[in-house]
């Protein structure tokens, strides 16, 4: 039985978890709430919300990538990952005040 190789999914999982991260950051904003009224040291608060941040991304990421291949073909599941990863970056360029003159 042949085993199928999950590794070419992983630069399209990546890429829509770069993307997808600044949306999937509000519930991870409630989650960081409810640490720092906890009791955890703040040590465990941070390597709590770092795992889940990047679990979190990550699993979005998959299903997204996997989902749109899924519908249009596995090229285009990376190649939009690409396009949306660009775009933030595009708009969190544009959205920096310019220099003073």
């Amino acid at each position: 039985m042949l085993h199928p190789d999950w590794s070419v999914l992983l630069p399209g999982t990546a890429l829509w978890a770069l993307a997808l991260y600044v949306p999937l950051s509000a519930p991870l904003a409630r989650l960081e709430q409810v640490l720092a009224d906890g009791r955890l040291p703040v040590e465990q608060q941070q390597l709590v919300l770092l795992l889940s941040s990047v679990l979190l991304a990550l699993g979005v990421g998959a299903i997204t990538n996997v989902g749109i291949g899924w519908a249009l073909g596995p090229s285009w599941g990376t190649s939009l990952g690409l396009m949306a990863a660009l775009a933030g970056l595009f708009w969190s360029l544009a959205d920096r005040p310019s220099p003073p003159s």
